[in-house]
């Protein structure tokens, strides 16, 4: 591929980053308020119920997302995640306008499902990409998302009240967006898999891929920082208004957090390529830890506002650096496994810390979910730390990927 073909690649993967980030955030926005709408009084303590069955369908959905690309080719399992999210959309606002809490959980394993797909975008871009570009073609794409921190509560704030049941119009705007996904998707060239490639027991025994350090490390970096990053963000305004500061005040922790989760992905590329992907995991878990750090020493506006942008910046480098960690430990035949895999490990864990992470903060309070958080930190810290001194440390350091 030409240079400008491969920008042009990643740039259609990253707006449809964008755009699925947009759904995800609108629906964030929206589906826990609609849980409660559509539930009675005494029902009312499974509002959160379709979010968390949206991060479970996306765990299941994985795998098989995975296997069904490798076997049909990217293009089509993006247009076939597509197609589901608009179902997904069809029945939640059917489901709105009748009031029917069973149905919303249905639409919500719909849109699960769909995110299932759109999560290897990025393992897409590195699918477009030239091995000297493909760490920052990882990072680009993830950077799509910063438009959708504006964008999915936009959409969310216009479009909740245009029919004559509240939040229905979300749900068919989002049927606009997927449709938009799906077309901007079928203009990528992306590699359609091979002979060898379609043969999903194809190449090593998945034991013998899941047996790497560097495999390990890459799941380990990129899923203990997913869910210790989901788990602060998730109780923080939780903590907050235990603390006393307002809605308004955890609103603008939350948007600082989220800047600081991906902004640094139009950089984070070019930062391992310079530095080695070992390294960036290194400081990765470092702002991490130093953001537990900030948390345990105080409960003002700055501790909870500096914490949380340091983890999402520690997110970012973990997040990109695992992947593109992952992509040195396999062949092109067995891709479509390992990335299944992997993902499921980092979304079956993060749907847990979803379904948890309230009931711990309730339980144990601000400081001891902070201290539950730092082994997980510990852990990364030092399996990276091995690698970056140990043989393998050459080869991470000088491959791009």
């Amino acid at each position: 591929m030409t240079t400008s073909s491969v920008r042009r690649n990643v740039f259609l993967l990253a707006s449809c980053q964008a755009l699925f980030m947009t759904t995800s955030s609108a629906i964030i926005s929206t589906a826990p308020i609609v849980g409660g709408v559509l539930l009675s009084e005494e029902s009312r303590a499974l509002a959160t119920l379709p979010l968390a069955l949206q991060f479970v369908a996306m765990a299941i959905t994985t795998i098989p997302a995975s296997l069904y690309m490798g076997r049909f080719g990217r293009k089509v399992g993006f247009i076939t995640g597509a197609m589901i999210g608009v179902c997904g959309g069809v029945l939640g606002a059917y489901a709105i306008t009748q009031g029917d809490f069973v149905l919303f959980c249905i639409a919500s394993l719909f849109t699960g499902s769909f995110n299932g797909f759109c999560h290897y975008f990025r393992f897409a871009a590195a699918d477009v990409s030239t091995d000297a570009f493909r760490s920052k073609a990882i990072s680009y794409v993830l950077a799509g998302s910063v438009f959708a921190a504006l964008l999915g509560p936009t959409l969310a704030r216009n479009t909740y009240d245009v029919l004559p049941v509240s939040y229905a119009g979300v749900y068919l705007a989002l049927i606009a967006v997927y449709l938009m996904v799906a077309v901007i998707v079928s203009f990528v060239d992306i590699p359609r898999p091979s002979a060898e490639q379609r043969k999903a027991a194809g190449g090593r025994p998945l034991s013998e891929i899941a047996r790497q350090p560097k495999f390990i490390i890459a799941v380990c970096a990129a899923t203990f920082g997913y869910l210790v990053m989901s788990f602060l963000m998730t109780v923080t305004p939780i903590a907050m208004g235990v603390c006393g500061f307002t809605f308004s005040d955890s609103s603008y922790v939350i948007q600082a957090h989220v800047l600081g989760m991906y902004a640094p992905a139009f950089i984070t590329g070019h930062l391992i390529n310079r530095y080695g992907v070992n390294n960036i995991l290194i400081v990765g878990s470092i702002l991490c830890g130093a953001s537990i750090v900030i948390h345990l020493s105080g409960i003002g506006f700055m501790n909870f506002l500096s914490g949380l942008v340091l983890i999402g910046v520690g997110w970012n480098f973990l997040f990109t650096g695992g992947t593109t960690l992952l992509t040195q430990t396999y062949t092109p035949e067995e891709k479509a496994k390992v990335q299944g895999l992997n993902d499921f490990f980092i979304w079956g864990t993060i749907s847990i810390g979803a379904v948890t992470s309230g009931a711990v903060q309730h339980s144990v309070g601000w400081s001891a979910v902070n201290l539950v958080m730092a082994p997980l930190v510990v852990i990364v810290f030092a399996t990276t730390l091995w690698l970056r001194f140990s043989g393998g440390k050459k080869s991470s350091e000088q491959s791009s990927a």
